[in-house]
């Protein structure tokens, strides 16, 4: 579906990819960095709304360099903000679909259909320019997926929509997956784009630095540095835990936040994660609370730089 061979775009002096060798093939896809990674750059280069500096991008096996008719078979929700003119969302997105060559009862007919789906069909004849910035973003969709692509490309999807409308969008990219159709999801946060279960693409500096499914990506964030959070249920099992803890793991420092909670960092939390349950069932010991700090996106990126360095020996997928 889309292959990168060598592929690096300058942007005169600046690095927006970095010598990508990608391919993939259908499915779903979560291409994940820190803002200013590159993410958008690659989207513009499979999409042939940039050319690359060196090497080569096939979208469908074709260039899409000037190539139109490609996008037909594509959804983008892009990540910029619009100004909308005095329409409403139903003649936006009707006119978004004619753009791909659909007559005007065919458009405004899928137009409702997608603007029912991302339950927009309420504020369909409202002028855009009165739309909150969630609806406007649900607006986006609903024009990315009415002309049904093959592969539907997100930058941001998540960005201005309160909880409930994070969790119909990712109700929503998980049907459509289940269809059978290609997704690729731009995000800078780890958990939401985790919601759609894809494989990984974890991009840093216009390099690829992993790739791999939820499960092999967050297993390379136990091997490295963690601080976490334990509550325990009664004050006194705080401190048995703690105890228990320090005679049996390489604890770094330990904190007690309150009689029945404490922080602890540790070099390798494998080990904890493993034995901790046995270790809590052994002495009656009941916990409330884990968490940590470093569960997250930042950290991951952190710790694959340094792989990539060669400054830790774990080896990862790319």
């Amino acid at each position: 579906m889309i292959e990168l061979k060598n592929t690096t775009k300058l942007y005169k002096t600046v690095i927006g990819i970095n010598d990508l060798n990608l391919s993939l093939g259908p499915g779903t896809y979560g291409l994940l960095g820190p803002n200013g990674s590159g993410k958008t750059t690659l989207i513009n280069l499979i999409l042939g709304q940039l050319r690359p500096t060196i090497g080569s991008v096939r979208l469908f096996g074709e260039n899409p360099w000037r190539k139109s008719e490609l996008l037909h078979r594509v959804g983008l929700c892009p990540a910029v903000e619009m100004s909308y003119p005095r329409v409403s969302g139903l003649q936006w997105v009707t006119y978004m679909v004619q753009l791909h060559g659909f007559g005007y009862s065919e458009s405004v007919r899928k137009a409702k259909k997608a603007l029912e789906t991302v339950k927009l069909s309420h504020a369909m004849n409202r002028p855009m320019r009165n739309y909150s910035l969630g609806m406007r973003q649900r607006a986006k969709l609903a024009q990315a997926i009415a002309h049904e692509p093959e592969l539907l490309i997100l930058d941001e999807p998540f960005n201005g929509l309160d909880p409930v409308g994070r969790y119909d969008m990712s109700e929503l990219l998980k049907a459509w997956a289940e269809q059978g159709r290609s997704l690729i999801l731009a995000s800078h946060i780890l958990h939401e784009v985790e919601a759609v279960n894809p494989l990984f693409l974890l991009i840093s500096g216009g390099r690829l630095l992993a790739s791999g499914s939820p499960q092999e990506v967050r297993s390379i964030l136990p091997d490295s540095p963690y601080t976490l959070t334990i509550r325990t249920a009664e004050p006194d099992q705080a401190k048995r835990l703690a105890g228990l803890m320090i005679g049996q793991f390489e604890i770094e420092s330990i904190e007690f936040k309150s009689n029945n909670c404490f922080i602890f960092s540790t070099p390798t939390a494998s080990k904890i994660f493993s034995r901790l349950p046995e270790l809590l069932k052994e002495n009656e010991i009941s916990i409330t609370e884990m968490s940590s700090e470093d569960d997250s996106l930042k950290t991951l990126f952190s710790t694959l730089v340094k792989m990539h360095r060669g400054e830790m020996n774990r080896g990862v997928s790319s």
